[in-house]
Formats: structure tokens, sequence, C-alpha cells
């Protein structure tokens, strides 16, 4: 007689302080209640987060709670409906997470913490069933596998989002309906900076330039700059070589300066980036991917003279991960990824995040 199927997940001790320290647990399949549904996990995608929250850093906000499952990025299969659900009748149909509450509208504040998967409270992406409410599910990309599909996710939406808030957004947070069909140059005559060739950096290459901008990319690597080229970057910019790679940036844009900044290094290129904005352009902050730094004395007379905004984004709506994966799909766009990893792998996958040398995201098939 066949054995019930059980569900494996990866947790995080109480007493975790490095990746290693990952433990793999048996749990039961979850039941899913009224307007929730059960996924069957097939992949999921690492983010440096996972990384802080896997090994209890203060870096990252919140209490996780003990045996947390971590990992916000998974793509999965309609397993279940629970009564009432939106997705009765559609077993087997391939699907992404959305990793928080976060529904709908540009604003901020709609983000919960509390609601994050792999975060504080919410079991993670790294198990082999997950039970989330109807609205956080949406439909995968048909030309996407599942690894791929899985890195769109976080480093994809956010990518989008920054863009999307660069030409739709207010003030107020709130970004407007797009505008047109999803092939229309939108950013064409512009020109948008890129730093590095992680996920999120890929994705802007890849997003920017399917929208007609002009992409610099820098790097620390001449190879990794022509895989850039690849993705639709134009220029190319090696900091090791270039340590002033904000004068090279003006240089190339004729002292002018790019329109949109994607910035994912943080304290440690956030000057440059400015430097290397033109006057009442867009810096969006995606990341701190390098050591926090004093405060730069030009910082102020920089952003308050050249009439600049340093737009903080690390989160985004189910309706962002929805329209990104409509782009995605209309253009053809293929996530960058470094390495996949078997699902008892999930400890290598982990170090070979640790060590930030991929191109590219790094993923975990579940199923």
């Amino acid at each position: 007689m066949a054995s019930n199927p059980t569900n494996i997940a990866w947790i995080i001790p109480s007493t975790a302080t490095k990746v290693s320290d990952l433990t793999k647990l048996i749990r039961d399949i979850p039941t899913p209640g009224p307007n929730q549904v059960l996924i069957k996990m097939t992949a999921a995608s690492l983010n440096y987060r996972d990384i802080l929250i896997s090994t209890r850093s203060p870096q990252y906000p919140g209490n996780h709670k003990s045996n947390l499952v971590p990992g916000s990025d998974g793509a999965g299969t309609i397993h279940t409906p629970g009564p009432s659900s939106s997705w009765t009748g559609r077993t087997g149909l391939a699907v992404l997470l959305h990793p928080s509450g976060w529904i709908s509208g540009g604003d901020f504040r709609n983000l919960a913490f509390s609601t994050i998967l792999g975060g504080t409270s919410q079991d993670g992406t790294l198990q082999e069933y997950i039970v989330v409410p109807d609205e956080w599910v949406v439909e995968q990309p048909g030309s996407l596998s599942a690894v791929e599909a899985a890195s769109l996710v976080t480093a994809g939406a956010t990518a989008w989002s920054a863009i999307r808030g660069g030409l739709d957004g207010g003030l107020d947070g709130e970004v407007g309906s797009w505008k047109g069909g999803w092939m229309e140059e939108r950013l064409r005559g512009k020109t948008v900076l890129v730093l590095g060739t992680g996920g999120v950096s890929c994705f802007g290459i890849q997003i920017a330039a399917a929208l007609g901008a002009t992409v610099i990319a820098t790097s620390s690597s001449d190879s990794k700059l022509e895989f850039a080229k690849s993705l639709g970057a134009t220029h190319g910019v090696n900091y090791n070589k270039t340590p002033e790679w904000d004068q090279e940036v003006l240089r190339i844009t004729g002292t002018k300066g790019v329109d949109h900044v994607i910035e994912t290094g943080g304290a440690g290129t956030l000057m440059k980036s400015i430097n290397s904005t033109r006057v009442g352009g867009l810096i969006s902050l995606l990341g701190v991917l390098t050591p926090n730094a004093p405060i730069d004395a030009t910082l102020v007379p920089s952003i308050l003279f050249g009439a600049k905004t340093v737009k903080g984004c690390c989160a985004f709506s189910r309706d962002a991960l929805a329209e990104c994966a409509k782009f995605v799909e209309a253009h053809g766009i293929k996530p960058v990824v470094a390495r996949e990893f078997a699902f008892e792998q999930t400890i290598e996958a982990f170090e070979a995040l640790t060590k930030q040398t991929s191109v590219g995201k790094i993923g975990v098939r579940i199923s």
C-alpha cells in the first residue's frame, strides 16, 4: 500500500548563525481553507534577504519564529483548491507565488512585513507544499521553466516596479495604469544606468532595453560586461579598471547624466550613482550589497541643487508581479539563472549565493 505523501521543508533552527545550520524537517501537508489554494512547489529562487534571515542577522528587521521555512520566491502547480477558491477547476496549472499580502495599489504602506513569505512568521517557499490565499497566485508565463519562473518573482518584479515608477509613478507612491501596449518602447531616447549583473540588475537591463532605453551597465569584469551587452546593454563600465565610474558615465552621456539609475549597491555606490544622474533624474535604490559608509558631504547638495530624486524600492504588489509576467511573456525575456540546485542541495545553493559571484539568480528545483 502506497504511503501518504509528506511535506519536506527546510527550516531555520532558533540557534542558527550560518547557512549550513539549515535543517530538513518532515511536516504534514497543509489543508487549504476557504479562498485558499494548496500549491505543489516546483522551484524556488534565492535572494540575499534569505541569507540574512537564515543566519538570523540583525540586518533584517523582525523577530523570526523558530523553525521558519525560508524563501520568498517560488513557482508551483495548483494542487488542491479550498472551498470557494477562484482556482477551482485549474488543477495542474503552473503558477507563481506572490510573496506578500500587498495585492494592489502603488503605496508602500499597503505592505505589511509580517505577511512576507519566509520572513518573520510566514513559512516560505523552500518546502514541497504550501497553502496561500487565492489572490497571492499569478499564472506562470508559459515560456519559462519552473526555476526561471521562480527567478522572476522578486528580482524581476522589483526591477519592473522601479522602471514602472519612473514612467508612471507619483510622489505619493501610486503608479498609474500602463499606457499603450506591452511592445511600445516607452523609454526610447532615455538612458538607464544599471549597477552590476546580479538578478535584479540583469532584469533591469532586459526590461529597460526592451522598452527602448540606452542602457549603461557597470561590473567588476569585462566578461560580465560582455554578458550584460548580450542582455541589451549598449555601454559597459568596468569599475575595477575605472574606479571613478561616475565620470565615465558622464562622458558616455555627453556630461548630461542618465535619466534613471537602478541602484543595487547601497551606501558604497550611492554617491557615484547620484553624480551619474542628470538634473531632475531618478535614482531607484533597490539594494544594499555594499558595506555601510559615512554620508558623503556632497550628498545633500547634489540632490538639492540637482533636483534629483532618490527613491527606495524594496517590495512590490501582486499586480506589479502580474504585469511583469505579462511583459516578460510578450518580449520573450528569459530570466538569467546562474545555477540550479536540487532540493536536497539547498545548503549548497545558499553557500553559492553567499559568494555573490554569480551572474543572475540561484535556483532550487523542488519537484
